[in-house]
């Protein structure tokens, strides 16, 4: 789908303050033709961070395959993960998801977070082609009860310096699967747009000191995110 579609419609939303699942056209032009419901209901979606290097997820919009733009001034919990230390982990699991969740797959997203650890407010952008969508109809199996499996779920990393990392995970459990998403972007200071004046976090607040044994000794910011 063009961008300056998808840009024309989110523009709309920002000056008309849509609300959750709301259709902004009865025949939008950004709909995808054959592309019905998900075979499990709706996906979800949910942010996680390095050990140690927090920040904190606080705006999302969506435009799905079916034309809808999601708008979520509500996100569920940004969890540190303790087994992502030095690099990613490629089984980070969460479940327990109340209020990211959408009905169709993705055609875009921007969503808004507030890295502590770098004391800045970022705004990143996304694209997702058809064989993510494919991926997010196709059974993976069966999981440990018998119960037909899903990539279901899709898992945001976030890391220092704006660097923002995307998979899949299964609902039979095991390795998460890295997404080829396109046109990734993300922004901060001047540039933002949607997320500017967005932010929940006091920057100036400093560390915890949990951050700050953790961090100790490490060069900033550790890791290969």
């Amino acid at each position: 789908m063009k961008a300056n579609k998808i840009a024309w419609l989110l523009l709309l939303a920002a000056l008309g303050g849509c609300h959750s699942g709301e259709q902004l056209q009865e025949h939008s032009p950004l709909a995808i033709p054959g592309e019905g419901p998900l075979p499990y209901g709706k996906w979800k979606f949910a942010f996680f961070t390095p050990e140690g290097l927090p920040a904190l997820a606080t705006h999302a919009r969506i435009i799905d395959t079916a034309g809808y733009l999601y708008t979520f001034n509500t996100l569920d919990s940004t969890q540190g993960n303790p087994y992502s230390v030095e690099t990613w982990s490629v089984k980070v699991s969460r479940s327990s998801i109340h209020f990211d969740q959408a009905k169709q797959p993705p055609q875009y997203m921007v969503f808004c977070w507030d890295s502590i650890i770098d004391k800045k407010t970022y705004e990143t952008s996304l694209y997702f082609p058809r064989a993510v969508w494919d991926k997010m109809r196709a059974s993976t199996g069966k999981d440990m009860f018998g119960n037909t499996a899903w990539y279901d779920t899709m898992l945001f990393g976030l890391a220092p310096e704006g660097k923002v990392r995307v998979w899949l995970q299964n609902s039979a459990g095991g390795v998460n699967y890295p997404l080829p998403v396109e046109k990734l972007k993300t922004v901060s200071g001047d540039k933002l747009d949607i997320c500017k004046g967005i932010t929940q976090s006091d920057f100036s607040y400093g560390y915890d000191q949990d951050i700050k044994d953790f961090i100790k000794g490490k060069t900033y910011p550790y890791g290969n995110w």
